[in-house]
């Protein structure tokens, strides 16, 4: 691959992991919103929103693959997961982001930096 190819990919992966992510947050908790839904509507629109994240995901790890390593485009996702999730619950659930948590998102930061780094 050329240079300005695996700059592209270097920027583009993570912000379609980082979507992904949002995407599959919302997918877990915003139907929680709308209690008054039956069961099977929750699961329904969950699906719904599934199927696009995880066509996603799945393009983005095989687009990146020559870029970073598995273990790196894993731990992207999971990271990106699991802000987004915290996002999702203090938006959509009126949840606080607590100092623990905002503590735990900065160590999330710096064990992606160690395995981010080459």
């Amino acid at each position: 691959m050329t240079a300005p190819w695996n700059a592209l990919v270097f920027v583009a992966v993570p912000l379609m992991l980082l979507a992904a992510s949002g995407v599959m947050a919302v997918a877990w908790l915003a139907h929680l919103r709308f209690r008054h839904w039956r069961f099977r509507t929750a699961m329904l629109v969950s699906w719904t929103l599934v199927l696009p994240e995880y066509m996603l995901n799945v393009y983005s790890t095989r687009l990146g693959l020559d870029v970073f390593t598995g273990a790196q485009m894993a731990s992207l996702h999971l990271a990106f997961g699991v802000v987004c999730v915290a996002v999702v619950a203090s938006v959509v659930l009126d949840e606080p982001i607590t100092r623990r948590q905002r503590l735990g998102f900065g160590l999330m930061v710096a064990s992606v930096l160690l395995i981010m780094w080459r």
